[in-house]
C-alpha cells in the first residue's frame, strides 16, 4: 500500500472527538487515507474490483461462466508421483497412519526447550512442547516450530569441503588431529575453539577434557543475542555469575524494566504460562496481577500491560536508579527522568511496597549490568527472594564475559598466535561487533575450520566446512534454564551426513566415534550406574499398554528403540495393566534409567537447587551506563538492537515460514525496518517506506523507517538478522544488514544517530490493513472496576440480528458439537499458533511480493488493535481463524457445493470439488479464507515432501482453503475413542494453535457437553460472538478483556459499555 505523510495533530483531534473508545490497526485505518480505502474496496487484490467496470463485468461472467461449466469436473488436480514402499519387517510400535510422538530438546542461546516430536514411519512432521519439561510447559515458540522446515530446508550444507573441493570427513578429521600434534610441545598454545553459548554438558566436558590435553590452547564463546548484560548484571550484584529464576505466578505486581519477558529468552514460555495463570477468566479474579511495563520499543510484554511507559533507552537507568532509591536501595548517580516517569514513582513504589514478597522486578537483556543488578537489589529489598525470585547456577555450562572473550581471540589473530581456529556452530563473521573487523582478523589464522547448518558467510572465509547436523539427527544433551537436562534424541538420520559438535571434537581429540557413545559414556560416568546387564532372574509381571505404547507417565521404563511419548491425536495411552509377562532381554542399570529418560525427555534430580546469595552493598556504584552524564539526556536520536522476532540473529533467515511471519507488532513480512514513534517521524518528515541513512562514528547503515505507534520519542528500533549474502535462497538479500552499527561499545544501545533523508523510498510488506474487518466492536475491554459494576459489559457491545430470521433450518447437533473460545486476556500475539496452524496443515509461502497483493496463506492471523494515544496506546491481540459458523455465509453461495456442514457443525472443505468461483470468501464477513492463486507448493524439491502432514490434503492451484479445526486430529481421536468404545473425552482432541499457545489462551472442545471446559468458558459473561448481528452464529468465540490498572495512575472512566459504544 502507498503511504503518505500523516497529519499527527489532526488524528490526535479525530482520537479525542471519538465518543467512546476508538480500535484502529495502523495509522492508515485511522486517518482512512485514500490508499487504505482502496485497498479496503479491493478485497480480493489484483482485478476482483473489476466487477464495477462494465467491460471487467463481461470478463468476470465470461470466468464464471467457464467455472460453472467445469463445476461437474471435479478431482482434475493433478496428482504428485508417488512410490508405494512396503516395510519387510515392521517394526513392532509402528502402526502405519499412526504418528508416534519421541522426546528430545531444541538447544538455543544457551538453554534447551523439552519438545515432543510427531513422527509419521520415520519421518518427523511436527514440533509440540513436553507438558513435563519445567521450562516448556507443554508449549512452544515460532522458533521451535519452524524448527521442522529447517530441518528439510534443501539449502543446507551438503558436502564436507575444503577449499571448494568436497572431502570425506575422515580426511579433514586426520588433518586436524596433525594439527593437534603439532601442537603438543607447545602444549596448544596455537588453538582456538571459538562456539556459540554451550548449555550440553557432554559437550562442555568434552571440551574440557581437550583443554586438559591442550592446556594453553583456548575455548571463546560468542552468542550474538546473549546473556551479556544479565550475566555481568549478576556478578556486579553478588561478586559472581547467577540466574534469577522467576516465579511469575506467584507475583501479584510485576514491573518489567524493558524486559520483553513473557515472549523472549529461554524462559520466556514458563513466565507465559505463569503470568496467564493469574489473567484468565477462570481464574479468581481478585487474585489478578498486575503488569508495569517501562520500555523503549513496543513489545508482547508491553502490549499486556496494565500500564505501559516508553522512554528513551538510555531513560530507563534513571527510571531504576530512582525506583530504587525510593525503595530504600542505594542507588549511587541519578541522572534526570522525564516527567512522565516521575509521576509513575510514587504509586509503583505504593503498589510495590504493599505486595512485598508478592511482587517481582525484571531487567530486560538489552539494560545495561547495572540496571540488573538494581532490579536484583530491588527484589532483595521488597522480600521477593525465595518468594517470586530464586537464584541458581547458569545453565551455560561454562559462563563467562563473551565479549572480553572475543576481543581477546580477535586481538590474537591479529598479532598471529592463532595457528588453528575451529568454530563450532555460530556465523561470527557476520554477527561478531563491526569495531573487531573479525573477518579480517580470522584471514590471519592459517588453518580455519567450521561446523555449520549451512556455508554461510563465515564458512566462506574457512579453508575447512563440516556440514552440521540439525538437532532432530543428532545425539546430544542440554540443560533447561532451570537446569533440568534432556536427552537430545534423533528423529532420522542426517539427511545431508552432517556432524554433531560432539563427534567433531571426538575425531579431532582421539578418533571418530558416535554422538550416542559420547552421550551415554558420559552419563554413565556422571550417574555411577553399570551398563552391563544383571544375570538371568525368572521373568516378572510387566506392564502392558495394549494397543499403545506405554504412557507418557509410566514408571516403567519406555520401550526400546526411543519409546513414543503418545499415541495418535496426542493422546497418552491407556494405563498399563498387570500381566505375566514373556521373558524379556535383561537390560543394565544404566539401560533402565536411559530408556526412561528418553521417554520422558528429562533427566530426574538434575534441576538446580536455589542459591542463596547476598546482594552487595555498593551495587549502583557503577557509572551511569552509555558515557551519559549523571543529569541530562544523550543528544541525537538512539537506537535500539533487538533480536527479530522471526529470523532472530539471522539463524533462521533461510526459514521461509519465519520470514513471511507476520511481526507480532509491526506486521511486517520479509523485512526489518528502523522503527520510529509517529511523533518522531512528523518532526522529521517521514512516513513509512522512507529510505535513510543512519550515521554514527563514521559507521553508516541504509535502511527504510516505519512508523510504530507506542515506539518511545527520539528512538530508533532496528532488528537483527537480515541483510544476508550467503543465507540460501529465501534468506539471501532478504532486509538490512544493522549489524554495522553494531559494535563493543553499543551491542545494545546506540545514542547519537544523526538520521539523514536519502529521497528515496523502499517497499516493505506489512498485513496490518489485510482482511480488516473495520471499525465495529471487535475487542471489547473494561477495567476490573468497571467488570465489578456491570458484569454483562461485553454482552450489552452487541447488536443481536432481527428476530434471528434465517432461511435456513438450523442444523442438528445430537452429538459432538465443536467450538472454540480464545481468551484475549492472555493472548500476547507471539505467533506460535500460527506456525504450529502451518506446520500442521501444510500451509504454504507465497514470497513477499504475492504478500504484497493481500495473498498471504496463514489459516490463522493474529489482528492487533491499537486504541488511545498514537504515541502510547493500549494494544490488544485477537486471533482469527475460521469462526466455523453455524449459519456460514460462505456454504450458501458455492455453485459446486465445495463448502459444506458436518454433522459435527465444522464448516468442511471438499478440495476437488472447488473450482475457484472465490463466492464463498467474498460471502465471509470475517475473512479467513484463503485462495491459491498461484501453485504456491513446492512439488519439485524432495526433502521438502517429507516435511508434510500425511493426514493433511496438500492443495493446488485454484482451490480455496481455510482453517478446517484441525479436523484430522478429531478423526485421531474418534478411532481410538472407538476402538476402546468410549466417547471422546474433553480435552482429547487438542487443535494445532491450542496445543502451542504458551499461555493456554485457546480451548476447544465439545460444546455440547455441559461439563467440558470450552462449554464453561461460553458460558461465561464475558464470553462473545463476533459480528453476532450478522447472525452467522460462529462456533468461535472470544472472552472479552479486563484490565486490572492501578486507580492512582488511571482514575476510573466511564462504564464499558459507553466506551465501546
Amino acid at each position: 500500500m502507498t503511504r503518505g505523510p500523516h497529519d499527527i495533530d489532526a488524528l490526535r483531534a479525530r482520537l479525542d472527538s471519538t465518543r467512546g473508545r476508538q480500535y484502529w490497526r495502523s495509522l492508515e485505518s485511522l486517518a482512512e487515507t485514500a490508499e487504505f480505502k482502496e485497498f479496503l474496496h479491493r478485497e480480493f487484490p489484483q482485478n476482483a474490483s473489476e466487477w464495477l467496470d462494465p467491460v471487467g463485468r463481461r470478463s468476470f461472467l465470461k470466468l464464471m461462466g467457464a467455472s460453472l461449466a467445469l463445476a461437474g469436473v471435479s478431482a482434475c488436480t493433478r496428482q504428485p508421483t508417488e512410490a508405494i514402499v512396503p516395510y519387510v519387517r515392521q517394526p513392532e510400535e509402528l502402526v502405519p497412519g499412526k504418528p508416534l510422538f519421541y522426546a528430545t530438546a531444541m538447544p538455543m542461546s544457551g538453554a534447551g526447550m523439552g519438545l515432543l516430536v510427531e513422527s509419521h514411519e520415520g519421518r518427523p512432521t511436527k514440533i509440540e512442547g513436553n507438558p513435563d519439561h519445567p521450562s516448556s510447559r507443554g508449549a512452544t515458540d515460532v522458533f521451535a516450530q519452524a524448527a521442522i522446515l529447517g530441518l528439510y530446508d534443501p539449502d543446507r550444507s551438503q558436502t564436507l569441503t575444503n577449499l571448494g573441493e568436497i572431502r570425506p570427513f575422515g580426511t579433514f578429521a586426520g588433518a586436524a588431529r596433525s594439527i593437534l600434534a603439532s601442537q603438543r610441545p607447545s602444549q596448544g598454545v596455537g588453538i582456538r575453539i571459538l562456539t556459540e553459548t554451550i548449555a550440553s554438558p557432554t559437550l562442555a566436558a568434552q571440551l574440557r577434557g581437550l583443554l586438559a590435553q591442550y592446556p594453553r590452547a583456548k575455548w571463546v564463546q560468542w552468542e550474538p543475542v546473549g546473556r551479556h548484560n544479565g550475566r555481568e548484571g549478576s556478578r556486579l550484584a553478588f561478586g559472581e555469575y547467577a540466574d534469577a529464576q522467576y516465579a511469575i505466578e506467584k507475583a501479584t505486581v510485576v514491573l518489567s524494566l524493558d524486559a520483553d519477558f513473557l515472549c523472549a529468552g529461554a524462559a520466556g514460555l514458563k513466565h507465559a504460562r505463569g503470568f496467564a495463570s493469574r489473567r484468565r477468566v477462570e481464574g479468581d479474579r481478585t487474585q489478578a496481577n498486575r503488569l508495569y511495563a517501562v520500555e523503549s520499543t513496543p513489545t508482547s510484554t508491553g502490549s499486556r500491560a496494565d500500564h505501559r511507559l516508553p522512554l528513551r533507552p538510555s531513560e530507563v537507568e534513571g527510571f531504576a536508579r530512582a525506583l530504587a532509591a525510593q525503595l530504600g536501595v542505594s542507588a549511587g548517580a541519578m541522572p534526570m527522568v522525564p516527567d512522565a516517569a516521575a509521576q509513575w514513582i510514587a504509586p509503583l513504589v505504593k503498589d510495590l511496597q504493599a505486595h512485598r514478597g508478592q511482587s517481582v522486578v525484571i531487567a530486560g537483556e538489552g539494560q545495561p549490568p547495572v540496571v540488573h543488578a538494581l532490579a536484583h537489589a530491588m527484589n532483595d529489598a521488597l522480600g521477593n527472594v525465595g518468594a517470586t525470585v530464586v537464584y541458581t547456577q547458569t545453565a551455560e555450562a561454562q559462563p563467562m564475559n563473551q565479549l572480553s572473550g572475543l576481543q581477546e581471540l580477535v586481538g590474537e589473530m591479529y598479532a598471529g598466535t592463532v595457528e588453528f581456529l575451529l568454530i563450532l556452530g555460530g556465523n561470527p563473521v557476520y554477527t561478531a561487533p563491526a569495531d573487531l573487523n573479525f573477518a579480517v582478523a580470522m584471514q590471519r589464522v592459517p588453518v580455519r575450520a567450521h561446523l555449520s547448518l549451512y556455508e554461510d558467510e563465515t564458512s566462506a572465509l574457512c579453508q575447512w566446512h563440516v556440514p552440521e547436523a540439525h538437532f532432530l539427527e543428532a545425539w546430544s544433551d542440554v540443560r533447561g534454564d532451570e537446569g533440568t537436562v534432556t536427552i537430545i534424541q534423533p528423529l532420522i538420520a542426517p539427511l545431508y551426513g552432517g556432524k554433531s559438535a560432539h563427534e567433531v571434537i571426538a575425531a579431532i581429540a582421539d578418533r571418530e566415534r558416535s554422538g550416542y557413545e559420547l552421550v551415554r559414556e558420559y552419563w554413565s560416568r556422571e550417574t555411577g550406574l553399570s551398563t552391563q546387564p544383571p544375570a538371568p532372574a525368572p521373568a516378572p509381571v510387566a506392564p502392558t499398554a495394549g494397543r499403545g505404547l506405554a504412557p507418557a507417565n509410566a514408571s516403567q521404563p519406555a520401550p526400546a528403540g526411543n519409546a513414543a511419548r503418545a499415541v495418535a491425536g496426542g493422546q497418552a495411552a491407556p494405563a498399563p495393566q498387570a500381566v505375566a509377562a514373556a521373558p524379556v532381554p535383561l537390560v543394565s542399570p544404566f539401560d533402565r534409567e536411559w530408556r526412561k529418560w528418553l521417554h520422558d525427555g528429562l533427566v530426574p534430580n538434575t534441576a538446580f537447587a536455589p542459591r542463596t546469595l547476598l546482594v552487595a552493598g555498593n551495587v549502583a556504584a557503577a557509572p551511569v551506563a552509555g558515557g551519559l552524564p549523571a543529569s541530562g539526556r544523550a543528544t541525537g536520536l538512539e537506537v535500539v538492537f533487538r533480536p527479530d522476532p522471526g529470523v532472530y540473529d539471522g539463524r533462521f533467515a533461510n526459514n521461509a515460514w519465519l520470514q513471511e511471519l507476520p511481526k507480532a507488532l509491526t506486521k511486517l513480512t520479509w523485512d526489518n525496518a528502523a522503527l520510529v514513534s509517529p511523533a518522531t517521524a512528523a518532526r522529521l518528515a517521514l512516513v513509512s517506506g522512507d529510505l535513510v541513512e543512519l550515521r554514527q562514528g563514521g559507521r553508516t547503515v541504509r535502511i527504510p523507517v516505519w512508523l510504530a505507534p507506542g515506539q518511545a520519542p527520539d528512538t530508533l528500533t532496528l532488528h537483527l538478522g537480515y541483510g544476508r549474502t550467503r543465507a540460501g535462497r529465501a534468506g539471501n538479500g532478504t532486509g538490512f544488514n544493522v549489524n554495522p552499527l553494531r559494535t563493543t561499545a553499543a551491542l545494545d544501545i546506540l545514542t547519537g544517530v544523526e538520521l539523514v533523508k536519502t529521497g528515496e523510498t523502499y517497499q516493505l510488506a506489512s498485513t496490518q490493513d489485510h482482511w480488516s474487518l473495520e471499525g465495529r466492536n471487535l475487542v471489547r475491554v473494561a477495567t476490573a472496576a468497571q467488570f465489578a459494576e456491570d458484569p454483562q459489559f461485553a454482552r450489552k457491545m452487541e447488536l443481536q440480528p432481527i428476530n434471528g430470521l434465517t432461511m435456513y433450518g438450523d442444523f442438528k447437533n445430537d452429538g459432538y458439537a465443536w467450538g472454540m473460545t480464545i481468551d484475549q486476556n492472555v493472548c500476547t500475539g507471539c505467533n506460535a499458533c500460527v506456525v504450529a496452524c502451518q506446520a500442521e496443515n501444510n500451509v504454504p509461502v507465497v514470497g513477499k511480493t504475492q504478500v504484497l497483493n493481500g495473498r498471504e496463506m496463514h489459516w490463522l492471523r493474529i489482528d492487533r488493535y491499537y486504541t488511545g494515544d498514537l504515541e502510547n496506546p493500549d494494544t490488544y491481540h485477537q486471533p482469527m481463524p475460521c469462526q466455523q459458523c453455524e449459519n456460514a455465509p460462505c456454504e450458501v453461495v458455492c455453485p459446486v457445493n465445495a463448502t459444506v456442514h458436518s454433522d459435527e457443525g465444522l464448516n468442511d472443505m471438499v478440495y476437488n470439488r472447488c473450482v475457484g468461483t472465490r463466492y464463498c470468501s467474498n460471502n465471509c464477513p470475517y475473512k479467513v479464507r484463503r485462495f491459491n492463486f498461484l501453485l504456491y507448493q513446492d512439488w519439485n524439491t524432495p526433502s521438502l515432501w517429507l516435511q508434510r502432514n500425511p493426514d493433511v490434503t496438500v492443495r493446488s492451484r485454484g482451490v480455496m482453503e481455510k482453517c478446517t479445526y484441525c479436523v484430522q486430529r478429531i478423526n485421531h481421536a474418534r478411532v481410538a475413542a472407538k476402538l476402546d468404545d468410549r466417547p471422546i473425552r474433553d480435552g482429547e482432541v487438542v487443535t494445532a494453535c491450542q496445543s502451542a499457545c504458551p499461555t493456554e489462551a485457546i480451548v476447544f472442545g465439545n460444546i455440547n457437553d455441559p461439563n467440558s471446559r470450552v462449554a464453561r468458558l461460553k458460558a461465561s459473561s464475558l464470553n462473545y460472538s463476533l459480528l453476532a448481528e450478522l447472525n452467522s452464529r460462529p462456533r468461535t468465540t472470544y472472552m472479552a478483556i479486563v484490565r486490572n490498572p492501578n486507580t492512582d495512575l488511571e482514575p476510573a472512566a466511564a462504564s464499558a459499555a459507553e466506551e465501546g459504544a
